[in-house]
């Protein structure tokens, strides 16, 4: 919401001190996300006494005088860091999206952070903000197939190349990658973690290693960006491992309901301001309804992971026995003494999405996916319901066929998103599903 005391003093009229919005701490013991998420960032009192914040559906915002309008601007144009100090034009802010926006800071304790109307115009966004012509994107692989596509076949287009990493690399192999880039401009390092599909972990502590490591003398280190959409924010929290910005689909576990599409960013208040300053030019923020909606989510997020991922511990140990599963990327059965460790350091929890290789082909891993009765056939994951899909032939069709044997994304894989279910149903109708292979 905007900054009472701010809008008080342009307008000469005091602020009422309501003092109704959730405080972060009391008596000195420091709130947890659950708690906060209840009524963190909105006073009541502002909205006619409204227990939940009403859904803004304006296009535009009355300045109190000339004076705040132009201070407003200042912060929208970019000739003041920081943004708009008030509410200006849906395009830019709105209380929906200012008190989501406060909320999703609080998860990950980041600076500050940014609503988008779908993951990847998250993404874009974030890659417009920071890249030019001639600069490489180091990356992590594999990374959802339509990053991918972004970096490569459109940014590509425009001059900005790119180097890759395996997701398991070394320190000396990350080393290698960021070396030989940095014979030009690096201007982002973007990771994946897990990697989607194949749920292989980055160390960002190694990344960001390198990075201080190798850019030591730079004027500049290229900031580190991660998709954290499999794990967090309640198992994984890479700014406390090195990253410096953090991109969701909030369409996934945050919104989990599979009932709306959104994007989120979060980090410092340096890089939030790059990015913000493109949302603002290029009218990617998301849409008040959507907002309002997360902000409903948002309330049981910890509630839906916990359950969802208590069920995914469950049915995984009945896959990983069952005579027709050949293996299983899931977090909680990690044999590589590498991956381990990285999971170690990093993961509070092994999630509850991962990937199933069936025994045989793209034929056997159809027959299964046709045969399931509770689980749905679809992309996507996170929601309350459990999702099952073929990545080879759905979500990463479009990545070329030498990439995706690279890759580790074979015809026989099969992601699934396990949700809120009855873990004994869910076990029931995987092992009648695997029946017909």
């Amino acid at each position: 919401m905007p900054d009472r005391e701010t809008e008080a003093e342009l307008t000469g009229v005091p602020a009422p001190d309501t003092g109704t919005s959730t405080p972060k701490t009391i008596a000195g013991r420091k709130l947890k996300p659950s708690t906060l998420m209840m009524g963190h960032g909105f006073d009541p009192a502002l909205s006619e006494g409204s227990l939940k914040p009403p859904i803004f559906l304006t296009s535009t915002f009355v300045f109190p005088n000339a004076a705040a309008g132009k201070r407003h601007f200042e912060g929208v144009t970019g000739k003041r860091p920081g943004g708009a100090e008030g509410l200006v034009y849906s395009r830019f802010n709105g209380p929906n999206q200012e008190i989501l926006e406060d909320r999703l800071s609080v998860w990950e304790e980041a600076e500050d952070a940014l609503a988008f109307s779908s993951g990847m115009s998250a993404i874009a966004t974030l890659f417009l903000s920071m890249v030019k012509p001639g600069d490489t994107i180091v990356h992590s692989g594999p990374l959802y197939a339509a990053t991918e596509t972004l970096i490569a076949r459109i940014l590509g287009r425009f001059g900005v190349h790119w180097l890759d990493f395996p997701a398991g690399a070394t320190r000396a192999e990350i080393d290698a990658v960021l070396s030989k880039a940095a014979s030009g401009n690096v201007a982002l390092i973007y990771l994946e973690s897990p990697a989607n599909p194949t749920n292989a972990l980055v160390d960002v502590e190694a990344v960001r290693a390198s990075r201080d490591a190798i850019f030591a003398n730079s004027p500049s280190k290229p900031p580190i960006a991660i998709d954290n959409t499999f794990l967090g924010p309640l198992w994984s929290k890479p700014l406390q491992h090195g990253a410096d910005i953090v991109v969701y689909s909030l369409t996934k576990y945050a919104g989990g309901h599979s009932d709306l599409v959104a994007g989120g960013v979060l980090g410092t208040k340096e890089h939030i301001n790059t990015i913000r300053a493109m949302r603002n030019t290029i009218g990617t923020i998301c849409d008040p309804n959507t907002a309002w909606m997360l902000l409903r989510s948002l309330e049981t997020l910890e509630l839906r992971m916990s359950r969802a991922g208590e069920n995914a511990a469950k049915v995984c140990a009945f896959l990983r026995e069952h005579p027709k599963v050949e293996s299983m990327g899931y977090l909680g059965f990690i044999d590589d003494a590498r991956q381990k460790d990285i999971y170690d350091r990093h993961c509070t929890g092994a999630g509850s999405t991962f990937s199933l290789l069936v025994k045989g082909g793209e034929a056997e891993a159809f027959r299964f996916l046709d045969a399931l009765k509770i689980a749905k056939l679809a992309v996507s994951l996170g929601g309350t319901e459990t999702l099952a899909s073929h990545p080879a032939a759905m979500t990463h069709l479009s990545v070329p066929e030498a990439r995706k044997k690279a890759l580790g994304i074979t015809d026989n894989l099969v992601r699934i998103s396990i949700g809120v279910e009855d873990a004994d149903d869910l076990i029931a109708d995987f092992d009648q599903a695997l029946a017909a292979i």
